[in-house]
């Protein structure tokens, strides 16, 4: 799970330098790496990919702005069906 969400997210990067890196905890919005379109996206992919109902409730970008915190989310989500 880990490794999908990553590559989605470098897929979709802003940012233009091939050596950019995060930390599965850095906030991928807050340090630009990524936009609003992209947080769209984001949502479909893991709504389709982990088979998984994002609610509006769910909408918080607490739950969004780092690889960890998807996969937390995901996870949870999962338990929940």
């Amino acid at each position: 799970m880990r490794e999908k969400i990553r590559s989605v997210i470098e897929n979709n990067l802003n940012v233009f330098d091939s050596d950019v890196e995060f930390s599965d905890d850095d906030n991928i919005f807050r340090k630009g790496f990524v936009d609003s379109l992209f947080a769209v996206q984001l949502l479909d992919y893991l709504e389709q990919e982990f088979r998984i109902k994002i609610s509006s409730q769910d909408l918080n970008i607490d739950n969004f702005y780092s690889v960890n915190r998807i996969i937390s989310f995901v996870e949870e989500k999962r338990r929940q069906d």
